[in-house]
């Protein structure tokens, strides 16, 4: 598909592309560039010198310094590096500038080819009020609503209960649900319009809403549309997303498992009429939500690649990256729509560097070790590597976990095992979340909807205690670091040395270890190559067995089970077990959890980030639970709150810098406080 830059069917031939995106999208953009024999350029920030993407191109430019807004978003920028690289062409993954449409002119004025939809489609479908006028007019189902020019609140409100309520109120011109508020009383309309359109100006830089009719339950259905410069629009069938946290996806499949080869013609061919409509080019995705009873309705179109692209790779057999180069150098699609056939099943898994058990509050640091899963059927798009630092300025999503299978229950059970295999030590992730909701009886069923995650909220979340298997192999690993006197606290704490020693008597020694806040006192006796650890349940047998370096073997009163672990301080050591995850801390070795010298007196910055805000002085008296200050990272703004009562002694930090994870920000000196009201003040010790 190279060439000398002649015009072919309406495009433009090219034989570099640049990447104008970071992570695991532009590691996936890349490797399909490349391997399809064009020179291919990256761009990186300066928190990203060392991100794998970087490495993955012949070139790469440095754009600037690490906020998005002065480096991934600076088109001018992008721009700069196409010009400075040589390069003909500019794919733009998905976030960032690939859904603005002043960056495709730019890209065109500037005589590069922008791999992506005509600017005029990305302008039209992004913005919501616009996008359900043209459906209307193209006769494609959207839920009743309202999208009009008139936009107080007497316009609104009125609309809004001219639909009846629930109703969603949503920013016109952005997504991910921000301008976003559920309306279910009439008391609320006020004050959720304002909301609304506050959130929309601040996030979007306009405040124009659109209102549509909540539906009780839906899924969210999506098909894949391609179109070619010579008019031929197909879809590539569906995915179901329905299962989202605060309208976030987290988990997708392909093909939805409540549609039937009818109800996918009809679907099919109201997004392909969508997609006809605006005169489209190249990868979309346009958006429905299906209802208890079948019937659909337009939602948006998403005017690029997906991050969920992945399972529909896997059923259809085909690159969708590919073919998005091929049509924006003006080839026709290599198919038709009666060639299209689905074949099995593909589950998604989006893992995220965030805490389930902290209300999902991102995470940040030094990645200790990445293990990917691998095996028949798995797929892994990545953008990290051990040793990398996941930082505060860009989105939480560090992985996708796919998995394909002959059936979906096969797949399933794949992906399961797969995440079970998955190890990220560092900050903490969304592995065991994904993993609950993978094996939920209603996910198992093929029946999570929309609400799925919310009304399961916390079942999801909800961590058991160690099982007897895993504070056994917990302790064994604690030991077998002792024996090794603790030396090696960047590696496995598996040593060859280990491995056939043996002794005329038994070692038995002392395990206190930390984990998710409970303390497991258990002694283990060393027999040979096995441990021997006993505790208030009883005792068990544990043999490790030396595999790759982070992955061990173990066996456990003779059943097998592999866990990966790893060392990453004295007192700390990284496992993953097939179910969780978890962080021990060896309360022998010297040093407890980094947090416990402070207490609650000590108020710290619960991430990488910046200080937004600092709501107290010194001197101030707080009560507990009080906002205290505020730190922005990922795109969200997190607020601390105190853990006591008490007066602020020292603030050692000022609002509009950045802070590092576990930071002192200000300390509380506490008062103690007799259940009553104390000088006036009205608070009460919770």
């Amino acid at each position: 598909m190279s060439g000398d830059g002649a015009d072919t069917g309406g495009g433009r031939r090219f034989t570099s592309i640049l990447v104008a995106n970071r992570g695991e999208i532009a590691c996936r953009v890349l490797r399909t560039a490349r391997d399809l024999g064009y020179r291919t350029i990256a761009v990186y920030s300066e928190a990203d010198r060392e991100a794998p993407h970087v490495g993955l191109a012949d070139e790469a430019v440095l754009i600037g310094p690490p906020p998005a807004t002065e480096s991934y978003l600076d088109a001018r920028r992008i721009l700069d590096a196409a010009e400075r690289s040589g390069a003909e062409a500019i794919h733009p993954g998905y976030g960032f500038l690939s859904e603005n449409a002043g960056f495709a002119r730019a890209c065109a004025a500037a005589g590069r080819v922008f791999i992506g939809p005509p600017a005029e489609a990305i302008e039209l479908m992004g913005n919501k009020a616009a996008a359900r006028r043209r459906m209307l007019e193209a006769n494609v189902p959207c839920v009743p609503g309202y999208q009009g020019t008139e936009q107080d609140d007497a316009a609104l409100s009125a609309a809004a209960l001219e639909v009846g309520l629930p109703i969603m109120i949503k920013a016109a011109a952005g997504g991910g649900g921000r301008g976003m508020r559920l309306v279910r009383d009439e008391s609320q309309l006020s004050d959720a319009l304002r909301l609304a359109r506050a959130e929309s100006l601040n996030a979007f830089g306009s405040d124009e809403l659109i209102l549509e009719k909540a539906l009780a339950r839906p899924r969210h259905v999506e098909f894949q549309v391609f179109a070619d410069r010579r008019g031929q629009v197909i879809h590539l069938g569906e995915r179901d997303c329905s299962v989202q946290r605060r309208h976030q996806k987290v988990v997708e499949e392909a093909p939805c498992p409540a549609i039937g080869a009818d109800l996918r013609e009809r679907m099919g061919s109201a997004a392909v009429e969508a997609a006809r409509s605006i005169g489209y080019e190249g990868a979309g995705t346009v958006e429905f939500l299906l209802d208890e009873g079948g019937r659909f309705y337009f939602l948006e179109m998403n005017t690029r690649l997906q991050v969920e692209h992945p399972v529909t790779e896997w059923v259809t057999g085909l690159d969708l990256v590919a073919l998005q180069i091929a049509v924006a150098q003006g080839e026709p699609l290599p198919l038709a729509q009666q060639d299209l056939a689905l074949a099995g099943h593909a589950i998604e898994a989006r893992l995220y560097a965030e805490d389930p058990e902290n209300d999902f509050m991102p995470g940040t640091g030094r990645i200790e070790l990445w293990r990917p899963p691998g095996g028949e059927g798995i797929r892994v798009d990545d953008g990290i590597v051990t040793g990398q630092e996941v930082t505060p300025f860009y989105d939480a999503m560090v992985a996708k976990i796919v998995a394909w299978g002959p059936d979906r229950e096969a797949a399933r059970r794949r992906l399961v095992r797969a995440l079970g295999e998955t190890a990220l030590f560092g900050p903490p992730t969304n592995r065991d979340y994904l993993i609950s909701i993978l094996r939920h009886e209603a996910f198992v069923a093929g029946e999570a909807t929309t609400a799925f995650v919310s009304e399961q909220a916390g079942e999801l979340v909800s961590r058991p205690a160690l099982s007897a298997f895993q504070r056994a192999a917990a302790a064994a690993v604690l030991a077998c670091r002792a024996e090794n006197g603790r030396s090696h606290a960047a590696a496995v704490c598996v040593s060859p040395g280990l491995l056939g020693w043996s002794s005329s008597g038994a070692l038995t020694s002392h395990c206190r270890m930390s984990v998710a806040g409970a303390v497991h006192d258990l002694s283990v006796t060393m027999t040979g190559t096995s441990f021997r650890v006993s505790g208030e349940q009883g005792h068990s047998t544990v043999e490790v067995l030396q595999d790759d370096g982070s992955k061990a073997e173990i066996v456990l009163d003779g059943a097998g089970h592999r866990v990966v672990y790893r060392t990453a301080s004295r007192a700390e050591t990284w496992l993953a077990f097939d179910d969780r995850m978890e962080r021990l801390v060896d309360l022998l070795a010297g040093s407890g959890d980094k947090g416990d010298s402070g207490g609650d007196a000590c108020v710290r910055a619960p991430m990488h980030g910046l200080l937004r805000a600092i709501h107290v002085s010194e001197g101030d008296r707080v009560m507990r639970g009080q906002r205290l200050l505020v730190v922005e990272a990922m795109k969200m703004q997190h607020e601390v709150q105190a853990g006591i009562d008490g007066i602020i002694h020292s603030i050692s930090r000022a609002a509009g810098g950045q802070v590092a994870a576990g930071e002192v920000i200000l300390e509380i000196e506490p008062v103690e406080t007799t259940g009553g009201t104390d000088s006036g003040t009205g608070s009460e010790k919770a």
